[in-house]
Order: C-alpha cells, then sequence, then structure tokens
C-alpha cells in the first residue's frame, strides 16, 4: 500500500496496490497489520456502513462527540465523491481546516479520518457507493452536524452553479463558532 500525506497530517490517503490484467483486477482493500503500520496506532472498526447516493447528493459534515467519537476508513466502490475532512480539534494547530479528495471506484483510494474530524462528501457523478469502516457505533444522542457551506471553513465543493441536495437533518447543520467541539 502506498501512504499519501495530507495538508492535515493526521489524515491519511490510502492507495492499496492494484493488480490488473485483461480479466480485471484484485487488491487487498484492508489488511489490518499493514493499516496499522501505515497509521501508526492500534485501530479497532466495530461497524462497517454503505452509503448509496444520487448525483448532487451532499451528506454532511457529520461527526460524533468525544466518548463515542468515530475514526472512519472510506472508499468509493461505484462512482466518483468529493470526500472532506474537518478538524475538530480546538488545541489541534489545524484546527478548522480541512482536506478534500476525490475517491472513486477507478482511483481506488481510501481515506483515513482519526477522530477529531467532521465527515460529509458530495457525488461527482450520476451515482455513487461509498463503504467506510468505523471504531464506534452510530449514536444518535453523540451525533452532530457542521453545516456544509459555514463561510468561516469556505470549502470548496466542486458543486459549480448548482445547490447540492441536502437531509433535513444536515439542512440544519450547525458553523463551526457553534459547534460542539473536541478539547
Amino acid at each position: 500500500m502506498n501512504v499519501i500525506a495530507t495538508a492535515i497530517p493526521d489524515i491519511m490517503i490510502i492507495e492499496p496496490q492494484v493488480i490488473q490484467d485483461e480479466r480485471g483486477f484484485f487488491m487487498e482493500s484492508y489488511n489490518q497489520q499493514g493499516f496499522e503500520q501505515a497509521v501508526g496506532m492500534s485501530v479497532c472498526f466495530v461497524q462497517d456502513n454503505h452509503s448509496h447516493s444520487a448525483r448532487g447528493v451532499l451528506r454532511g459534515l457529520h461527526y460524533q462527540l468525544d466518548e463515542r467519537a468515530q475514526a472512519k476508513l472510506v472508499r468509493a466502490i461505484a462512482g466518483a465523491v468529493f470526500d472532506v475532512a474537518v478538524d475538530m480539534r480546538r488545541s489541534s494547530p489545524t484546527f478548522g481546516r480541512w482536506v478534500g479528495v476525490e475517491l472513486s471506484a477507478a482511483n481506488k483510494r481510501q481515506l483515513w479520518i482519526p477522530p477529531g474530524f467532521a465527515h460529509g462528501f458530495v457525488v461527482l457523478g450520476e451515482c455513487a457507493d461509498l463503504l467506510y469502516k468505523t471504531t464506534d457505533y452510530y449514536s444518535p444522542a453523540h451525533e452532530r452536524c457542521l453545516i456544509w457551506n459555514d463561510s468561516d471553513l469556505a470549502i470548496a465543493w466542486p458543486l459549480g452553479e448548482s445547490l447540492p441536495i441536502l437531509s433535513a437533518k444536515d439542512l440544519k447543520g450547525k458553523s463551526l463558532r457553534d459547534a460542539d467541539l473536541f478539547a
């Protein structure tokens, strides 16, 4: 696997080794030992999620508070998304900064997002399917949402002139200034 650094050191792009020929391809999408060496910590994933979204859908920016904080390993298995992680850790030198990466079935990249970050994505084509592993279970009582278009974050969503399709929950996201934060 190849690990690519991002502008926020804790966020990493993981490129699995892909063996491809005229029959198709083979790749090891996850290997605990190799992954833990790459991210430099012990990780225990407890839940796998699958998200299917249509063109123009933007999901997020979601996170869970301290005692139920989730790390995520995200990958696209169909279509493409612009995937974003926002640093929500008040004490971090990168607090309030974000990283955006295209994840697609074609590039097979994965994004490692440790605890303390909000996560979201927008679909870039007709539809996209994402699989992501989490280190804690979904907890509605601990879930929070940042508003996707917070001017303080200034995320460069690749939307063109279109407005995204949002859930009712995501429409109620808070600005970074008003959000519950990590220490």
